[in-house]
């Protein structure tokens, strides 16, 4: 039985390839893990997929690090379920793209995607995901939803559940009103995840965090105040 493992980015730009070390990372796990070129395949629902995202996709995955570049596209019908399918069951990886994180799970669960990846990631297909593609997997999100809401005001939203907790990207812009939304809503305790860090699960156990200029944090609610602790890094280099 293979490992089930996410990568969740917390964000960064992958056409500067400001996250390249983190993005070498997953490229050199997914390669321990494959006795074959392996093929990524870009989800961009977030972005409306985007191509040129997917090409920026494809100009750090294949052209640095050598793997097969291969897209899902949902959001204008452009794809039929059975061919996406098909390409979830050839990924060795799911790379799944920022933007709108609530219209992305809207458009994911009306097509039957949502079960699709997560049939694929418990199968032991490597996730790993940015900003969106990062908070989608865990139990709650705080994010924006301008396509669904009509407006860009950060809240608390239900994700896929696989891990369990909440947690918010980009949290060195989101840091003060995360840490206050965490403490009026209740939570006990969440994870915020600096642009530029990645947090590494095995198995929904978190294993530690990657850094190429970023932290991440798990922060907890003590009495109405928080509590913060940066999670220890793994090395970049270190693939198991």
């Amino acid at each position: 039985m293979k490992d089930r493992i996410i990568i969740a980015i917390g964000g960064g730009e992958i056409k500067s390839k400001a996250t390249l070390p983190i993005d070498g990372y997953v490229a050199s796990l997914v390669k321990s893990h494959t006795d074959h070129r392996p093929m990524g395949l870009f989800i961009g629902t977030a972005s409306h997929d985007s191509m040129p995202y997917f090409n920026s996709f494809r100009k750090t995955y294949t052209s640095v690090y050598d793997i097969k570049a291969d897209c899902a596209l949902i959001c204008y019908n452009e794809m039929d379920m059975q061919k996406i399918a098909d390409k979830i069951t050839k990924a060795d990886f799911i790379y799944v793209g920022g933007g709108d994180t609530v219209f992305m799970l809207d458009m994911w669960q009306k097509r039957g995607l949502d079960k699709l990846i997560l049939d694929a990631y418990n199968n032991g297909t490597v996730v790993c995901g940015l900003s969106a593609g990062a908070i989608c997997w865990f139990k709650n999100m705080y994010t924006d939803s301008e396509s669904l809401t009509g407006n860009d005001k950060y809240n608390f939203y239900d994700g896929l559940g696989v891990i369990d907790g909440l947690c918010c990207p980009h949290y060195d812009d989101r840091k003060d009103d995360f840490d206050q939304g965490l403490l009026e809503n209740g939570y006990k305790e969440g994870y915020g995840i600096e642009n530029l860090s990645a947090l590494v699960f095995k198995n929904e156990k978190l294993e530690g965090s990657l850094s190429c200029g970023g932290n991440s944090y798990l922060l907890r609610n003590n009495i109405g105040k928080i509590e913060k602790f940066k999670i220890d890094g793994i090395n970049l280099q270190n693939i198991n």
